[in-house]
């Protein structure tokens, strides 16, 4: 696979995410499908799948999961995964704002603020487009975001400190002028066997956006919004949300 971005990063995901509760998650996703799809239909789209921990997950609820990612160093990892696990998930290398896929699906999924590493809105637009011509009439878009209120007293101008035993990170941020967007320096010293450290540094840019932008653009894709959630619940969101969790339908023509 080509090099994309990410490869360094790719390598430390799953030990610098640990605390992620990827089973509970998937079990709210889980519950907002058979809420809202009204189709017996089950092909399940993980956009920006990252390392596969998701579409294992809902993989193992009996979804037929295809996984989209742009970076190869992230679809190596799920690879990996998918031979270990023998789950039959198909995982294509695709940058989302290129979506391109043989068929349709039920639902897509696009968790972890992927959708914040896009750098503006026009692309977001895009991707919408894209998922929306890959989705069957009345089937589900659900997606989470960094929320603004993240970005300007969370992630902004702020440095934080992960240990793992493999790997230390120092992670930097920068917020712009824009008051929405982030630069992030992520410094991973890894141990070497000699016992000292090895300093490899990812750059990543993460850019928020107002709930009303979001829902815009989802209607101009031909979505209908369902509800925009505080994290990961059915509660509306509220002004200190770190997280909004976007339920979408695309629309039936009549």
């Amino acid at each position: 696979m080509r090099q994309t971005g990410y490869e360094v990063f790719s390598f430390y995901y799953d030990k610098l995410t640990k605390n992620v509760d990827y089973a509970a998650r998937a079990n709210y996703f889980d519950t907002l499908i058979h809420t809202h799809l009204h189709t017996p239909g089950c092909v399940l789209l993980d956009l920006a799948c990252g390392t596969g921990t998701m579409a294992q997950e809902m993989a193992r609820r009996g979804y037929d999961v295809i996984g989209v990612d742009y970076s190869s160093g992230m679809l190596n990892q799920a690879m990996d995964k998918k031979f270990e696990s023998g789950l039959a998930i198909q995982y294509v290398q695709q940058d989302m704002r290129e979506l391109e896929l043989y068929g349709t699906v039920d639902v897509t999924l696009c968790t972890l603020d992927s959708l914040n590493h896009l750098p503006d809105l026009t692309a977001i637009e895009e991707v919408f487009q894209r998922v929306a011509a890959a989705t069957e009439p009345g089937g589900l878009f659900l997606f989470d975001m960094n929320t603004l209120f993240k970005h300007r007293q969370l992630l902004g101008n702020q440095v934080y400190v992960y240990e793992t035993d493999e790997v230390y990170c120092v992670w930097e941020n920068t917020l712009r002028e824009d008051s929405c967007t982030v630069d992030l320096t992520l410094n991973l010293f890894e141990v070497c066997p000699d016992g000292r450290y090895r300093r490899k540094v990812e750059q990543i840019t993460e850019r928020a956006y107002a709930p009303e932008q979001i829902q815009i653009a989802l209607k101009r894709a031909g979505f209908s919004v369902i509800g925009i959630y505080h994290a990961d619940t059915t509660e509306p969101l509220h002004p200190n949300s770190p997280r909004m969790v976007v339920a979408a339908q695309k629309i039936r023509q009549k």
